[in-house]
């Protein structure tokens, strides 16, 4: 009797734990959140103009955005950030010399510790494409400049869900992403310096799962 028990409960458990292993694949998460962007303000010094190292900074900035986030397994998932167009200031030596927009989509993979429990924290890594438009800057004396098209960098994100329900979590989300730009003479296309905004972006929004 007792093999045939011990026979039977590993019958069960050899079922059990690999459904268990996969009961959240397939769920899908969809965040709002509201961000607040922290640029770390580097740049390369201009000696041609006087220009010393890190006088170029980018504005800090509060913007919403939208995740969305599917589980492969029970603990790995994928998440895919959005938001819209965001327009920055630029200062040199603190003087506003114009602004940009950039939209930066981002992708990340991640691990989560704890997907069953109330408390869920999760670190991810990934890659960032942030298109960079509507540049308008000008150093008076200097002329225009200009900023490269894009940046492809990386991202590194550490967060926390606070599941509610079944349904709803709260979210809490750090995030650093790598994004450089190059600045360009608009006249002939020289480069004078780079920028890296290298944002840091806190974020709390709330979640829905379906």
């Amino acid at each position: 009797m007792k093999p045939t028990a011990l026979a039977l409960a590993a019958a069960a458990v050899a079922v059990i734990v690999p459904d268990l292993a996969s009961a959240q694949a397939g769920t899908v998460v969809v965040r709002g959140r509201v961000t607040q962007i922290a640029p770390a303000d580097k740049s390369d010094p201009i000696p041609a103009l006087g220009v010393r190292a890190d006088a170029i900074t980018v504005s800090d900035k509060t913007i919403s955005e939208v995740d969305f986030t599917y589980f492969l397994t029970d603990n790995f998932a994928a998440e895919l950030i959005l938001t819209y167009p965001q327009r920055h200031d630029v200062s040199l030596n603190g003087t506003k010399i114009g602004s940009f927009k950039h939209l930066p989509p981002t992708l990340l993979a991640q691990y989560h510790f704890n997907p069953r429990g109330q408390f869920n924290p999760y670190v991810g890594a990934g890659i960032n494409y942030t298109l960079i438009s509507s540049v308008d800057l000008t150093v008076p004396g200097v002329g225009a400049l200009d900023l490269e098209d894009s940046s492809v960098g990386y991202a590194l994100q550490l967060g926390l869900d606070y599941n509610i329900d079944k349904n709803w979590s709260l979210n809490f989300d750090a995030k650093f992403v790598q994004i450089q730009s190059d600045v360009k003479l608009k006249a002939t296309g020289a480069t004078v310096s780079k920028v890296k905004v290298d944002p840091y972006l806190w974020s709390i929004g709330v979640g829905y799962r379906f």
